[in-house]
């Protein structure tokens, strides 16, 4: 699996098309003295994090799923603790290469291989591809429940926080794209089940890296926003607002 390459940090977007909130940090007041918003990371670990930002995005990994951000704590911190939106990487590697591929679990109506067969193309499956979705943002939601506990935040869990799915061509996926729509279903299923509503869902992408790994627009995903990745200047962002998004 490649390591996800790092978002990019001084990413411009509009306050308003996030819906952002005035911020507060567990540690000081952030002002909303500027208009730029930044998503930082497990590459800014160790540095200084952007002074007042419009608002903040926090990734919970460390480049790919099934992987825990070492800073997650104190840069949801700096992003205004509950008021911080969080971003998760996606990925859909396959039985073949991936450890944490599922084998004899059900998620609704979704099944791995219940007969618990030793041939791989037992376990290449869209049923799989879903858990796989499923478990892969079940862990990051997890490692955000524990930097919420630490930090001591109410409320106590990350269920009312924007939540972010970066899908990125960088990551490992299928060439058969309807099992990576699936492993994305699978992990949209999971924040619903823990109470994230649709309307705080969204996926960070490019129309080609889009198109490249679920095959372009589906219907399972044209309810939600999407993060359009790119924008240098607020003119930029502004300029991509406009219009349908690659979901």
């Amino acid at each position: 699996m490649r390591l996800l390459r790092p978002l990019t940090v001084a990413l411009v977007l509009i306050v308003a098309f996030l819906g952002a909130a005035p911020i507060v940090s567990a540690a000081s007041r952030v002002t909303q003295s500027s208009t730029y918003g930044y998503d930082i990371s497990w590459p800014q670990c160790g540095r200084a994090y952007p002074s007042h930002p419009a608002f903040g995005i926090v990734g919970v990994n460390a480049g790919i799923v099934f992987s825990a951000n070492p800073c997650l704590q104190s840069e949801l911190a700096w992003a205004g603790g509950a008021t911080g939106q969080l971003y998760a990487n996606t990925g859909n590697p396959g039985p073949a290469l991936s450890t944490h591929w599922p084998d004899g679990q059900t998620v609704g109506t979704y099944a791995c291989n219940l007969s618990k067969s030793t041939l791989l193309s037992a376990r290449d499956t869209v049923g799989c591809a879903y858990v796989y979705g499923y478990n892969a943002a079940a862990d990051s939601y997890n490692d955000a429940v524990l930097a919420f506990a630490k930090l001591g935040l109410s409320p106590a869990t990350p269920a009312g926080s924007a939540w972010w799915f970066d899908v990125e061509t960088s990551n490992s996926w299928r060439t058969d794209v309807t099992l990576n729509v699936a492993a994305l279903q699978g992990a949209v299923l999971y924040l619903n089940l823990v109470g994230v509503a649709n309307t705080r869902i969204g996926f960070y992408s490019t129309q080609y890296q889009w198109n490249q790994i679920t095959g372009g627009p589906a219907t399972s995903f044209d309810a939600f926003k999407s993060w359009v990745a790119g924008a240098s200047s607020a003119r930029g962002a502004s300029a991509k607002c406009v219009g349908s998004g690659f979901t």
